[in-house]
């Protein structure tokens, strides 16, 4: 049977659960950490893209639901 594709709602799910369970993670070191829990999840993490997290995590981000812990989004302000 074939394992179902993420979608950005589960990936945003990975990305709090990576986050939660180590803050001091470095970015360098998200998207592997992402990809391993999607795969733990039951889903199929093989075409997940690496800017395709980043892209979820920064939507998450502007839209308050985590905190941006590695500091890595932009302000348009600044």
């Amino acid at each position: 049977m074939k394992k179902p594709y993420p979608r950005n709602r589960d990936i945003g799910e990975a990305i709090a659960r990576v986050l939660a369970e180590n803050p001091l993670i470095h970015p360098a070191e998200l998207y592997g950490e992402v990809v391993v829990r999607l795969e733990e999840m039951g889903f199929y993490a093989g075409l997940v893209t690496e800017k395709r997290v980043w892209r979820v995590y920064e939507m998450m981000v502007r839209r308050g639901e985590i905190y941006d812990v590695l500091d890595v989004v932009v302000d348009g302000k600044r």
